[in-house]
């Protein structure tokens, strides 16, 4: 019997679903987070038709008369009240208004529903009563909804229903709705939300009830609810009534019973965490909603759907899977997610990622992963770029910085990108396949053009094989550059910024990165979870993904473009002067500026002949290296043509291989440029009338004197001729003995008089060096300064690495080859032959210069009469007795800082034993041994007069055809060859 209603108040809520014609779930409202209690409402005093169940038919009218209370009422606030209870069916009915009109007065008058006969339920009534029987009356008199007298109108509302594919799949050709329906929209109606990322929907217009997974996300599972006992409690009950009674003569349950019977032991499982509140979120979005949007992508193997699931909200449509995933209520699910297209993927990964971040609901108790990257924040910057390294790495000038300043340049790498590497010609490792290309591709958009840079992470990076440590491991600095009004060129395909920057964009212009990946230069780095990234990450794989689509680059069919670079820089003098001839064919050759080596001497990419080559400014030299303004000259250079498009002018080529003329960019004379600044001299011992625009370089020099600029700080008027012909400065002199002897006529001095060579020695003697190195604690590197024991006479010495093993050290026979700095010996040692050294003791600079004999061109040693030049010098000046006195004539500073024997600055110097008279160069020559070199018209007057003193030696050897003039004359037109690095034999 039916008890009045407890709370007879009225109460307001949201309808969330509609079951049938006649009754409405109702859920209160509460905070956030929190689900809000729920009441089913049956309307009182009026019957509805019912739906059909699983296997069954509607009764007429039953769908039309639940799709007008749907439509009228879900998602609405309503008020309702409960007028009575029927506790044997466990439902309440009640009176629901909905703003001021009464929803079941609407139903019946439209003919929706009727109202129930009361029979002897006095007390069971709704208040409304009278009104709906006078509202039925009218309803049935106009033939409104279930009372129409139209012809056929009963039978037509009956839906015909096709089976049920829930809980039985052959019900569906899935594979055959996927072919026919893939990436198109279908429209349904969701009648159950079974979790957060599971639905059972009416499909329309067929109504094919199907059980559809969303795509690329799961939500946390409902559990399962413990099974029904009742069957199997029954015959447990008879069993014990019948203690005798044999199994056999049970009657056999149904197919029902067993079904339950299976079941029966399974035990409750409760909701995951977050379970209800994700199947709660689905639910108030689409169950019972206005047409949700279904696009299927897959079915699985078990015949299931997978399909994006979109749900109206107001003029636009929400993808249900990103807004689970956007509040901590499903989790990414890489298997389906594969069967979406790439950006809705790609939107998942990100929401997921931002929600982990946020730690939201799911992911409260979320321990990230450890990483190497960590963000950087408020680093934005505009500047000039400098340089390009490769395809994803610019050097950057900022603007903020002094001008010409090293410090104001900053490396950016490129975030989020990965392009070809340009390999290490120092490894002999070539460039990766379009890596050129991509370094081409920035190069000529970006080298001296204004961007904006907007730092976003760093990484610790390892230098070796194995986990990154302090020890062996740098920091690297990633951020986006834009680039501020892009010229559109050929392939620059990827969208270009607004100009203005706003909260939500990017600062203006065209995203850097993008250009690249989009032209197919590079690819977009897949990072873990919790890993930095571009703050465009997005845009990037956008443009990716176009790249590939139009096989564009690196992922073109094709095969990759191939350039073969003539390298003159390394090799030799000779090939260089064979060259020469090439490289003067045509008046000015167009080049560009691939490295400064120095203020003046610059390694030069020449297109039209593919080789690089060394050039430096005819008659104009910068500080040398450790000289103050040296760095200066050399900022102030990469700042104005490093990586520059140029014209070059070549005149003739040094005998170190380095080709001299002039360069212009944008049609002004880059040797004018460093004179202004103060930053070079003019020498005219080059020859004025050889160097082009002379008269610019000689008025530029004038301007930077009078000005006293950085080099003529200190300049007194008078104190040097114009135009850099000064009166010749004192020649430096010193003592020295000569320790090791090259071919060429090359060889190691050692000071004599030095108190560093005694400091050094003492320091040495005093060393207790018995124990051999512990393999794997002390590990040399190439370059490093360490102890080595020097074969010939056991004595330990400082030394350089130039060569190491492949690998790490195996064993104490390992071999390395080391370069004694302090005497100019190179040999190959085992790694029991070497220690660590102080730092107090490595930090000294070598004892040992390297110096060539002046004015004269001795063969080298695989040339003819080279080993008996060798042996000769070697004779007659290592003496470890025999002091010189050598005296300066020339420096060449271009071959850097010392790698290994022969390299290094080298002295052309005039050696005197202290006991004679005449020269070793003299001798030399003497000998027929030497020849001296050719005179120029450009020659100052001091090497004009050093020739003819030195000229009646060689005429003399010529005379008596000794050694190289015994077939008479060879005077060559080439110039000196490069000097080799081989060794004689030689002691100290």
């Amino acid at each position: 019997m039916a008890a009045t209603a407890a709370n007879s108040g009225w109460l307001r809520g949201r309808v969330k679903s509609v079951p049938s014609g006649d009754c409405l779930v109702i859920m209160g409202s509460t905070k956030a987070d929190v689900i809000p209690p729920e009441k089913t409402i049956t309307l009182s005093s009026v019957i509805a038709p019912r739906l059909a169940r699983r296997g069954g038919i509607d009764e007429p009218f039953a769908w039309d008369s639940r799709e007008f209370l749907r439509k009228l009422c879900i998602g609405k606030e309503v008020t309702f009240r409960v007028d009575y209870t029927v506790s044997s069916i466990g439902r309440e009915f009640g009176s629901v208004f909905l703003e001021d009109k009464n929803v079941a007065l609407l139903v019946v008058s439209e003919g929706w529903a009727k109202v129930r006969d009361q029979g002897q339920q006095k007390g069971e009534a709704s208040p409304f009563l009278g009104e709906l029987l006078r509202l039925e009356e009218i309803a049935k008199q106009q033939g409104v909804g279930r009372w129409s007298k139209a012809p056929g109108a009963s039978e037509a509302s009956i839906r015909k229903l096709p089976p049920s594919a829930v809980g039985d799949p052959s019900n569906l050709d899935a594979m055959g709705l996927l072919a026919s329906k893939k990436g198109k929209p279908m429209q349904g109606i969701v009648e159950q939300v079974r979790d957060g990322s599971t639905i059972r929907v009416y499909l329309l217009p067929e109504f094919q009830f199907v059980q559809v997974f969303v795509a690329g996300v799961q939500a946390p599972s409902m559990g399962r609810r413990g099974a029904t006992d009742t069957v199997i409690e029954t015959e447990i009950s008879n069993d014990e009534s019948n203690g005798d009674t044999t199994a056999e003569s049970h009657t056999p349950l149904t197919s029902a019973q067993r079904l339950v019977a299976s079941t029966a032991s399974v035990p409750e499982v409760a909701p995951e965490p977050f379970g209800r509140e994700a199947k709660h979120f689905t639910e108030t979005r689409l169950l019972n909603r206005e047409v949700v949007r279904i696009v299927l992508e897959g079915v699985d193997k078990f015949s299931n759907l997978i399909g994006s699931v979109y749900y109206p909200d107001g003029d636009s449509a929400k993808d249900l899977a990103l807004d689970l995933v956007d509040n901590g209520l499903a989790k990414f699910v890489e298997w389906s997610a594969n069967m979406m297209e790439e950006d809705a993927k790609r939107r998942l990964k990100s929401a997921e990622l931002q929600a982990k971040k946020d730690r939201l609901r799911l992911w409260t108790n979320y321990v990230p992963p450890a990483t190497n990257s960590k963000a950087i924040h408020d680093q934005n910057f505009t500047g000039k770029v400098v340089e390009v390294v490769s395809g994803d790495c610019v050097i950057v000038a900022d603007d903020a910085a002094p001008y010409g300043s090293p410090a104001a340049e900053r490396r950016v790498n490129l975030s989020s990108i990965r392009c070809p590497r340009m390999g290490n010609p120092r490894r002999d490792e070539k460039p990766a396949p379009y890596a050129r290309e991509a370094k081409e591709f920035l190069r000529s958009r970006l080298i001296g053009r204004q961007v904006n840079v907007s730092m976003e992470y760093s990484r610790n990076v390892s230098m070796a094989d194995g986990p990154v440590s302090a020890a062996d491991s740098r920091v690297m600095d990633f951020g986006s550059v834009f680039l501020l009004s892009p010229s559109k060129a050929e392939g620059d395909d990827a969208p270009a910024a607004p100009a203005t920057t706003t909260a939500s964009s990017q600062p203006g212009g065209a995203n850097v990165a993008e250009l690249v990946i989009a032209r197919g230069f590079g690819t977009v780095v897949r990072h873990r979870d919790f890993e930095e990234r571009s703050n465009y990450y997005d845009n990037l794989l956008a443009a990716e993904a176009r790249a590939i689509s139009g096989k564009k680059g690196i992922h073109s069919a094709k095969d990759p473009p191939v350039m073969h670079v003539t390298n003159l820089v390394t090799a030799s003098a000779k090939k260089a002067k064979d060259f020469l001839p090439f490289l003067q064919r045509s008046r000015r050759l167009p080049a560009v500026v691939d490295y400064v080596l120095s203020g003046h001497r610059f390694k030069l990419l020449i297109p039209k002949e593919t080789c690089s080559i060394a050039f430096s400014f005819s008659g104009v030299r910068c500080p040398g290296r450790d000289e103050p303004y040296s760095d200066e000259a050399i900022a102030l250079m990469r700042r104005k043509m490093l990586q520059r498009d140029v014209e070059i002018e070549v005149e003739t080529v040094d005998r170190t291989g380095t080709f001299l003329g002039s360069l212009w960019e944008s049609r002004t004379n880059m040797a004018v440029v460093l004179l202004e600044a103060g930053l070079a001299k003019l020498q005219t011992s080059f020859g004025a009338d050889r160097i082009p625009d002379f008269h610019l370089l000689a008025k530029a020099e004038q301007s930077a004197r009078q000005q006293k600029l950085k080099i003529w700080e200190n300049y007194v008027e008078g104190q040097e001729a114009p135009n850099g012909s000064a009166t010749e400065s004192k020649k430096e002199v010193f003592k020295a003995v000569v320790t090791e002897v090259l071919g060429g006529g090359k060889f190691y001095v050692q000071t004599l008089g030095d108190q560093r060579v005694t400091s050094i020695q003492q320091q040495l003697s005093s060393l207790n060096l018995q124990e051999a190195p512990i393999i794997g604690a002390f590990n040399p590197k190439k370059g490093d300064i360490v102890l080595a024991q020097f074969s010939a006479d056991n004595s330990w010495n400082r030394a350089m690495i130039v060569n190491t093993p492949r690998g790490a050290v195996a064993s104490p026979t390992d071999e390395f080859e080391v370069f004694y700095i302090d005497y100019g010996n190179q040999e190959v040692v085992p790694y029991s032959w070497l220690r660590n050294i102080d730092p107090s003791l490595s930090s000294a600079p070598g004892l040992a210069l390297l110096c060539s004999l002046a004015y004269i061109k001795v063969p080298s040693l695989d040339e003819d009469f080279g080993q008996e030049a060798a042996e000769y010098l070697s004779e007659h000046s290592l003496n470890s007795s025999t002091e010189f006195k050598v005296m300066i004539e020339d420096k060449d500073t271009s071959g850097g800082k010392v790698k290994g024997q022969g390299t290094g600055t080298i002295l052309y110097v005039t050696l005197v034993a202290v006991n004679d008279v005449t020269s070793i160069n003299a001798h030399m020559l003497e000998e027929g041994l030497a020849r001296l070199e050719r005179r120029k018209r450009w020659d100052s007057r001091e090497r004009q007069a050093a020739l003819d003193n030195l000229e009646k030696f060689q005429e003399e050897a010529k005379t008596k055809r000794k050694n190289i003039w015994q077939y008479g004359d060879v005077q060559s037109d080439d110039d000196e060859p490069a000097l080799p690095v081989k060794k004689a034999g030689g002691k100290r």
